[in-house]
């Protein structure tokens, strides 16, 4: 096992601290008391009082405060839809979720994962659950720990290449589609020989509309896939998957708000026709294309309202 979590008091990690003083790393990630490094194992303690040992020696070192909590009781999660297999909580499995395609500002970001069944236990403990019920905060100091627990694909369509295709004719569904093939693909490739028990989808069409959509590529991921909605609660691979994409995304977003020279907002509401007007009016209309999905209502209100600040 890679990794192992304890849970302990905050007095128990201070006194760790103070051991660990000669190994403690300056960069710790968000929401932790301290991170620390020996021989064969970095430590990771955090505000909740969970404390994270990994690499080769991490058993040794985690015993010497305590018992680990893993647990391989079911997870809880919602019911199973369609044709999956029972009990597939607990089974090794890729998950593939996307986020940004409502968004006007910003890329499409599709991840897979690969969540194998013994890591269940430490995704959980980790606070791995449905990325709609986490805040941007609490999204990135989970990526940042999970990003080295569960391989990954990340892909993300930029928004010239997006506009590029929307305007060739391309729907957004096969845009998708291509994506979330390539990144289970990308997957597969880096834990291959292992292959995993399924491969789950959060469903954004049907199955058979899918697999028209990537019927061209060069490969396409059929074996043991399934589709699903509110796949994130079926399996924790999807809700890691997505608390990845959306990590990519802030910091994409973010990489946007310092070329803008002010914070873009997400979503599509009010705030980003403001936002987007701004910039027209700051950088010209023709820095959109680098910046929005040109193809949203959206363009066309934040024209309006340039047009009422010019007249």
């Amino acid at each position: 096992m890679g990794n192992v979590v304890l849970n302990l008091s905050l007095s128990e990690i201070n006194k760790m601290k103070t051991y660990y003083q000669g190994k403690l790393l300056e960069k710790m990630p968000p929401g932790s008391v301290f991170a620390a490094k020996t021989a064969g194992c970095t430590i990771t303690a955090y505000k909740s009082g969970k404390v994270l040992f990994q690499g080769m020696g991490n058993e040794a070192e985690a015993s010497r405060w305590g018992e680990a909590t893993s647990s391989n009781a079911p997870a809880k999660s919602k019911a199973p839809s369609g044709n999956l297999p029972q009990g597939f909580s607990q089974l090794s499995v890729i998950g593939s979720d996307e986020v940004g395609t409502g968004d006007f500002f910003g890329p499409i970001t599709v991840v897979a994962a690969y969540v194998r069944k013994e890591d269940i236990p430490l995704l959980k403990e980790l606070g791995v659950r449905d990325s709609k019920d986490l805040n941007d905060e609490k999204i990135i100091a989970i990526a940042k720990v999970i990003k080295d627990v569960v391989p990954f694909s990340l892909m993300t369509l930029k928004n010239d290449k997006y506009n590029q295709l929307q305007k060739s004719g391309m729907s957004q569904g096969k845009m998708k589609a291509i994506l979330h093939n390539q990144a289970i693909l990308n997957v597969l490739e880096k834990i291959s020989p292992v292959k995993p028990d399924a491969i789950l989808i959060d469903q954004f069409v049907q199955g058979s509309t899918y697999y028209q959509h990537v019927k061209n590529q060069k490969a396409v991921a059929q074996e043991n896939v399934y589709f699903s909605t509110k796949a994130e609660g079926i399996h924790l691979a999807v809700a890691a998957a997505s608390i990845l994409a959306r990590y990519a995304f802030v910091q994409y977003i973010d990489k946007l708000s310092e070329s803008a020279g002010f914070k873009i907002p997400k979503g599509a509401g009010a705030q980003v026709d403001e936002a987007a007007a701004r910039l027209i009016l700051k950088k010209g209309r023709e820095v959109l294309p680098q910046f929005v999905k040109l193809h949203f209502a959206n363009t066309e209100k934040a024209m309006n309202l340039v047009n009422k600040k010019r007249g």
